[in-house]
């Protein structure tokens, strides 16, 4: 699973590299993805060395090579040549557990048992926060009476911060897309424009408070303007 981030410098690079045969300059790559300083790209590049999505040619400078791009990018690529399509179509982004996860959610589905299908848009931390990046064919099927009203979608849990909440690490929560919660209700909160996590949320004058439900972890404060709501908790699937 690659984070938002990750995603995006992968998809700078491979573009680049098509375009000019050379990947861009780390400088390059810090002002596309918006970051303050080259470490963060060099942070990135070795995710992706290590997941094996690239690779560091020795002895060159600026030396990159793609070995492999997410399976997404991959199956809509052969779509795109198994139907010889002849207008100009950007490659698809998958949707980012970020903003208002793009500019058209994706619909539930109705199962033919008359369960619902809700889009599972990847990971979400439970504990340090980390970007979650969705695969838009991905669905989940959950009962109809565990869903109220308005879109919905799922998320796999990743950490541990609410295991005290009865939230464990590997399970499906299910969220309901909304902006507005009410205090203590447990949210997917967006920081900074880019980092989703699970976790109360509290709201006092002009701070916000994400508190994790686990005490080795620290509840976390910052001003209103650095916290996005992008859902709200409504249940829970858990396989033993």
């Amino acid at each position: 699973m690659l984070t938002t981030k990750q995603y995006e410098l992968l998809l700078l690079i491979e573009a680049r590299i098509n375009e000019a045969g050379v990947p861009p300059s780390f400088e390059e790559m810090k002002n596309a993805l918006g970051l303050k300083s080259k470490s963060g790209i060099h942070r990135l590049i070795s995710g992706l060395e290590e997941r094996g999505f690239i690779r560091r040619l020795p002895h060159r400078a600026r030396a990159l090579e793609v070995l492999k791009m997410p399976e997404n990018v991959e199956r809509d690529r052969e779509n795109q040549r198994e139907q010889a399509s002849t207008s100009e179509t950007p490659s698809h982004m998958a949707n980012v557990v970020k903003g208002e996860f793009g500019a058209k959610p994706t619909p539930a589905h109705t199962a033919p048992d008359s369960g619902v299908e809700l889009p599972f848009l990847g990971r979400i931390a439970a504990g340090t926060p980390i970007e979650a990046i969705s695969d838009p064919t991905s669905f989940i099927e959950v009962p109809p009476s565990m869903l109220g009203g308005g879109d919905h979608y799922c998320l796999e849990v990743d950490g541990d911060s609410m295991i005290d909440a009865g939230i464990f690490d590997g399970d499906t929560v299910i969220i309901q897309k909304t902006e507005r919660t009410e205090n203590g209700a447990i949210v997917v909160a967006l920081v900074d424009n880019e980092e989703a996590t699970l976790k109360y949320i509290h709201k006092k004058g002009d701070k916000v408070a994400l508190e994790p439900a686990n005490k080795d972890y620290e509840t976390r404060i910052f001003g209103p303007d650095r916290v996005q709501v992008q859902g709200r908790l409504v249940g829970l699937l858990r396989k033993y």
